[in-house]
């Protein structure tokens, strides 16, 4: 499984509660589809950059997940789907590798004398 980070603009008329609902509902479409979610971070309202659907504000949430591609874009799929969705964004999270630094390196015992 590979990590991503979907990123979901809901629609910002609905309560806190029915937010939180909806937020819960699509975390459950993911664990579903055989997704682990690790973390929901809900941001609240938020000023769009462009109106989309005449609505100047939305709702951001993100999801951080490890899922296959296969289920990512099914999820998508959903989510074109759900009315209450305004705009989402599916970005895998690159993985990164352990890099020696050069303080980490040990140092050999051996003393080099400069030519002066």
């Amino acid at each position: 499984m590979r990590p991503y980070e979907i990123l979901v603009i809901a629609d910002p008329r609905p309560t806190d509660e029915e937010v939180t609902a909806l937020l819960a509902q699509l975390g459950e479409q993911l664990k579903g589809l055989g997704a682990d979610v690790a973390n929901v971070d809900n941001w609240g309202k938020r000023r769009l950059a462009y109106e989309i659907r005449k609505q100047r504000e939305g709702t951001y949430a993100v999801f951080t997940v490890s899922a296959e591609p296969a289920m990512v874009k099914e999820f998508e799929r959903q989510l074109r789907l759900n009315e209450n969705v305004l705009r989402f964004l599916s970005t895998r999270v690159p993985i990164r590798k352990k890099v020696r630094s050069a303080k980490a390196q040990p140092k050999s015992d051996e003393v080099v004398e400069e030519a002066v």
